[in-house]
């Protein structure tokens, strides 16, 4: 995993299409860019059928992200992120993604709005298809990305970085707080912990992390363990995943579990799939790609998606 120069750097490596974002204002102190995506897409499974729809669902989908930054004094900065993602087909729907602002300084950055937790850059080592994934690790809510009312600080200490947040929940006693660590060795293994914990309806919650991501060339495997508590119960997942590059083509598969063990109740699977995918970049902007999920629990069908992406 490769780590910004900037703690801000960190905070906003979600952004989509950041790599194909277009600098349109930029003087001696201060820029901004503008990025998204235009990605249309569909999937097919029985999963999507009922007395009105059929398997075929459209899940076309753009994103529109803007990235402002300026400096105000040596050594302290402030940046602000603003990304909107518009969903068509059945559910229309108009979201903001992210909406947060901070200040950069020499030893991390500080932002407050609606941000990822600090789990994120953990769960991120497994989370890597265009398509599926990243479903297990989410045990608890403050575990997950784009959360309200999230003050978060970030810092690279030469091969450690440090993520640290807190989430003041609107409700009565259901704010959270979590730290992780990612720490970066020079032959492409990259290690993690993380710690989250909290309420949630007056009930305790609590969640730890585990990752490790290794990479060689065009290959590159990353594992993650789960573990926490809803109350009473206990929570399990782990998330394998792996990818291939040769040339243009790159081909990914993961792996999904998590599973449920109430205290004085048996325990149950909430997720179990493998899913495989290719992808195809005709360039840095446009890409075509296909994914397939093989559902392994009952009463569950597997599902088919594909799509086109133009990154701007």
């Amino acid at each position: 995993m490769k780590k910004a120069a900037l703690a801000s750097a960190i905070l906003s490596t979600f952004l989509s299409g950041t790599a194909s974002a277009a600098t349109v204002y930029q003087d001696d102190s201060s820029s901004l860019s503008v990025g998204g995506r235009a990605e249309a897409r569909f999937n097919i499974s029985d999963e999507n059928k009922s007395d009105e729809n059929d398997s075929f669902e459209d899940k076309s989908r753009a994103r529109v992200n803007l990235k402002g930054k300026t400096q105000i004094a040596e050594g302290l900065g402030a940046f602000g992120t603003y990304e909107l993602e518009v969903n068509s087909g059945k559910d229309q729907t108009l979201d903001t993604r992210y909406l947060f602002a901070g200040l950069d300084t020499d030893f991390g950055a500080i932002s407050y709005g609606q941000q990822d937790s600090a789990q994120v850059i953990l769960t991120d080592f497994t989370d890597i298809l265009a398509t599926f994934g990243g479903d297990a690790a989410d045990l608890i809510d403050g575990n997950k990305d784009k959360r309200e009312n999230n003050f978060v600080y970030s810092g690279s200490f030469n091969d450690l970085t440090v993520t640290a947040n807190y989430i003041a929940n609107d409700e009565k006693d259901s704010d959270t707080y979590g730290i992780s660590f990612v720490y970066s060795l020079p032959m492409g293994l990259d290690l993690g912990a993380g710690y989250v914990d909290g309420k949630k309806d007056n009930v305790d919650t609590d969640q730890y992390n585990l990752t490790a991501a290794y990479t060689y060339n065009d290959f590159y495997i990353a594992g993650l363990y789960a573990g926490g508590s809803v109350g009473d119960a206990d929570l399990t997942a782990y998330e394998i995943a792996a990818a291939y590059k040769y040339n243009q083509f790159t081909f990914q598969g993961v792996y999904n579990y998590q599973e449920i063990d109430p205290k004085g109740g048996s325990s149950e699977d909430n997720v179990d799939y493998f899913a495989i995918e290719g992808i195809y970049k005709f360039n840095g902007n446009f890409r075509a790609y296909a994914g397939y999920l093989f559902e392994q629990l009952d009463n569950t069908d597997d599902q088919f998606q594909a799509g086109v992406r133009y990154d701007f």
